[in-house]
């Protein structure tokens, strides 16, 4: 058992907040191969995430140490201090019930796109967009390329989320517009107009 653990926890008693950055950890070799195996295992079996402090790069760092597959992830997490507390962020927030409508829509928009969690659904777009500006750049041979700026980009320094918009926008962008009924009712055959005949008076 590594000296730098000092205490097993479940791993909801920890706030997400706190994880910074992850690392993978594998034996040295297989001399080590036991004691790791039997670790990985024994926090499997209890379902807990071992918590120690650990040096690295020349600073020390909170850390959790949970199984991962057939190896285990090494976790840095934020010291308390580091983090803000979140009462000062939600303290404007009042105790009005939420309206019944908009909660069922969020209900059903919830329902609608529920599924199990696949990260190769995922890609960095600015890592793509970035790739395709390099390419632009060097078929025009250094020339300037204008970009259009993204008009639904939160602004930089903004930690807040406006989540009634999001789900307004979620909602209009589900919605397809329901194709026109074709009237059953045939078009009023309208009568030809009547001919007037004009007569001409004899002049006395």
């Amino acid at each position: 058992m590594p000296d730098w653990l000092t205490q097993f926890v479940e791993l909801s008693d920890i706030d997400p907040i706190y994880f910074d950055k992850p690392y993978y950890v594998a034996p040295a070799d297989d001399l080590a191969e036991e004691a790791f195996v039997v670790l990985r295992d024994a926090l499997k079996k209890t379902r807990r995430v071992g918590i120690g402090q650990l040096a690295m790069r020349g600073q020390e760092y909170v850390v959790s140490l949970k199984p991962c597959g057939r190896g285990m992830v090494l976790e840095t997490l934020r010291y308390a201090d580091e983090v803000h507390r979140a009462s000062s962020y939600f303290r404007d927030i009042g105790d009005t019930e939420p309206d019944a409508d908009l909660l069922e829509l969020a209900e059903s928009l919830i329902e609608r796109k529920s599924s199990d969690f696949d990260a190769k659904e995922f890609e960095n777009r600015y890592i793509e967009a970035l790739k395709k500006l390099i390419a632009e750049k060097q078929k025009k041979k250094g020339k300037r390329i204008i970009q259009d700026e993204e008009p639904d980009r939160i602004p930089k320094g903004s930690n807040v989320i406006d989540l009634m918009a999001a789900l307004k926008k979620s909602l209009g962008d589900d919605k397809k517009p329901a194709p026109r009924k074709a009237s059953a009712k045939p078009a009023a055959h309208r009568a030809p107009p009547k001919k007037t005949v004009t007569r001409a008076r004899k002049r006395a």
